[in-house]
């Protein structure tokens, strides 16, 4: 899973494309279905006994106008000759984003599908964002994909006002209650619905007991708070959750409630390198005694620091919104005609945006009352929203994982 809080860690891509963005003024649009020619009437009488009979003329398909409100950063790029990468590397999410979205309509034309795309640059700027709210030909478009950022995103609800159009957060897992947008969708689960999967999934174990080890850190409670909630109602309030914060990997204290016969089970919703290194030796050395299950944070995937073996012995599951199979018949395919189109790998983000471009391009696009948002399987997560009063539709599918043989596997 991508986390987009304040910044997404910018990924190395095509430098090329960013001038032929520039160039373009940010406005790409894609094949138009070419009008079918009508016949020319032949000169002289026609026969009475001939009845004329006007051919059909195959009605355009409608055109759907798409907004796509990304961080280029345009104003910072320096394109000069000589000129770094370093100042390039900052739109790499944009352009990537914005590169696996092309394809994805790309390949919608194809299949008869009319679109109008239009590209701006939020450069990441809370004014450009609200000026960007009130520009016509933003408010007039059938789905506007961004701002990014929340502290963006949530500038752009406000200048947008209560114009009933689809908004869609796409990379950012923040809760969108803030936002305060009925019509908003949010592509990226929140933290929320990662903590409900693993409680939906622990109920399913019969555990007496569960063990939420804590840091310490206020962040924690974005886990904690909805895990112990989902906990209850799945198991009307029949299984113990004991939080405890951790210190030093000191686990002695937990060793009178634990059970040599039973899957002890532990959910660690830090992310702290040094809490973690130290409690999960603690955790390695307590397996040897007592049997063990552990659950972590979702941003485990992407620390380096943890090693797979180590967690493998713990019997470790963790929980992704970002799972590629890369054997899938589906995705080789993407990965070649990204290849051919772009010279280059596709990155999470393009995966991303290809996704949402099949999904949000293939949708019927129109008044927000009236969407209906279908479940859709994608190539980087599947979605299935469900719709929160007064915050908008939320995508709440997540994978569960788990280390074996050295890798993460999904958990049925």
């Amino acid at each position: 899973m991508t986390l987009v809080q304040n910044r997404l860690l910018p990924l190395s891509g095509n430098k090329w494309i960013i001038a032929g963005i520039t160039g373009l003024l940010l406005t790409a649009c894609s094949p138009k279905i070419r009008p079918v020619a009508r016949p020319v009437k032949p000169a002289g009488a026609i026969p009475k006994t001939i009845p004329l009979v006007k051919p059909a003329v195959a009605a355009a398909p409608q055109t759907e106008v798409i907004s796509l409100l990304l961080p280029f950063y345009l104003d910072l790029l320096n394109l000069d000759h000589g000129a770094g990468a370093a100042g390039l590397e900052r739109a790499d999410l944009a352009v990537e984003y914005y590169q696996g979205f092309k394809l994805a309509l790309d390949s919608l034309t194809g299949r008869g599908l009319n679109f109008k795309l239009q590209v701006y640059d939020t450069k990441d700027e809370v004014v450009q964002s609200r000026v960007l709210a009130v520009n016509p030909k933003v408010r007039t478009s059938n789905v506007i994909i961004g701002p990014v950022y929340p502290d963006g995103l949530k500038s752009f609800a406000t200048g947008f006002g209560e114009l009933k159009k689809m908004m869609v957060s796409p990379l950012s897992p923040a809760a969108p209650a803030g936002y305060k947008n009925p019509n908003l969708i949010t592509v990226i689960p929140p933290l929320e619905y990662h903590a409900r999967r693993v409680a939906a999934y622990i109920s399913q174990l019969k555990a007496k007991k569960v063990f939420v080890l804590r840091s310490g850190f206020s962040e924690e409670t974005k886990y904690t708070v909805p895990f112990k909630k989902a906990m209850d109602n799945n198991s009307k309030n029949q299984v113990h959750v004991i939080t405890t914060t951790i210190l030093h990997g000191n686990l002695t204290s937990l060793l009178p409630q634990l059970s040599k016969t039973e899957p002890n089970v532990f959910v660690i919703p830090a992310t702290d390198q040094q809490f973690l290194q130290v409690t999960i030796t603690s955790l390695e050395n307590l397996a040897k005694q007592y049997p063990v299950i552990v659950f972590g944070h979702p941003n485990w995937e992407k620390m380096t620091f943890l090693r797979a073996e180590q967690l493998q012995k713990l019997n470790t599951f963790i929980t992704s919104t970002d799972h590629v199979d890369y054997r899938s018949a589906r995705v080789v395919k993407f990965v070649k005609d990204y290849r051919k189109a772009y010279h280059a790998e596709p990155s999470e983000f393009a995966f991303k945006g290809y996704d949402e471009g099949m999904y949000f391009g293939g949708m019927s696009a129109g008044d927000a009352s009236n969407f209906k948002l279908q479940d859709f399987s994608g190539l980087h997560n599947d979605f299935h929203f469900v719709y929160v009063n007064g915050t908008g539709w939320i995508n709440t599918h997540v994978n569960l994982l788990k280390y074996a043989n050295f890798d993460l596997k999904p958990v049925e």
